[in-house]
């Protein structure tokens, strides 16, 4: 897989995982062209570690009013955003995997120049905004994020949300991280010179903040996998947990590049657990 570098940003990218938060209120101003411009030229060069294509696409509110009728469609979760990303993914294996990827990638980039974002995945109206990117036979859409600037008071909706999410609070360390076995937390000591990448998973966003990610370090390799919440997101018609796993091997990814250390993604046939309802995705190698 090919690698970018992270020259587009200006300070250390835990930094940046750090200060990004859902942010659901929005000061109203559209973005500038100039910012518009840098938003899709970064947009246009991420990449994945899988193969389904993603394309990320910039909606105006505008355009969203103009074309379904005067509705922007996100049930009243985000106020005063005027732009929107869809992200867009093709069909095929691991495809939501990809898409958590690369979103995730361009929220970090975003945020990195102060602008806020929210994941949307249940809470906006895809038939809206699928009339806007000209969506494929072979497509589906199931995120989008607004992008602007973020509003100096939150809504009552807003505090609500991560108050219910529990945006604040993530697991420990013991409950995410094993060594050799699923029986043996991986100790932060054991961890090495994977201590920053893997608390960076531990920091990364997930639908409803339910951290479906654990992780197995065998030797010298990373197993990542999904603990699934059986049921939960069936209304959505996707399962946005495998989408929580891109975004956390985006994370893992990012910091052990700005470190120097290399690796690669690879699916692997790891041994059969017995852990009830815990689907393997992916290995760093």
């Amino acid at each position: 897989m090919k690698k970018e570098n992270h020259q587009h940003f200006k300070r250390p990218i835990m930094d940046v995982i750090k200060n990004r938060y859902s942010v659901r209120t929005y000061r109203g101003d559209k973005l500038e062209e100039n910012i518009k411009n840098q938003l899709r030229a970064y947009a246009a060069k991420i990449k994945g570690p899988f193969t389904p294509k993603v394309r990320l696409e910039l909606i105006d509110c505008l355009e969203i009013l103009e074309k379904t009728g005067g509705k922007i469609g996100t049930y009243g979760v985000i106020k005063g955003a005027q732009d929107y990303m869809a992200a867009i993914v093709e069909d095929g294996e691991r495809n939501l995997e990809e898409l958590g990827y690369v979103l995730e990638k361009f929220i970090l980039y975003a945020t990195a120049i102060e602008l806020g974002t929210c994941w949307l995945g249940g809470t906006f109206k895809k038939g809206e905004f699928a009339k806007l990117v000209a969506l494929k036979e072979n497509e589906t859409m199931p995120i989008v994020t607004p992008v602007g600037y973020p509003a100096t008071k939150k809504s009552v909706v807003e505090s609500f949300m991560r108050f219910a999410a529990g945006s604040n609070q993530r697991k420990a360390w013991k409950e995410l991280f094993f060594h050799e076995s699923f029986d043996t937390p991986l100790e932060e000591k054991e961890a090495k010179e994977y201590l920053q990448a893997l608390e960076a998973v531990r920091l990364a966003p997930s639908a409803s903040n339910k951290q479906p990610w654990r992780i197995l370090k065998k030797g010298e390799k990373y197993h990542f996998y999904l603990k699934e919440n059986k049921g939960y997101g069936e209304k959505l018609g996707f399962n946005i947990q495998r989408v929580d796993m891109g975004i956390a091997m985006c994370h893992f990814e990012m910091v052990l590049q700005e470190a120097g250390i290399k690796g690669t993604w690879r699916v692997e046939k790891p041994d059969a657990t017995e852990i009830e309802n815990l689907v393997y995705t992916v290995s760093w190698v």
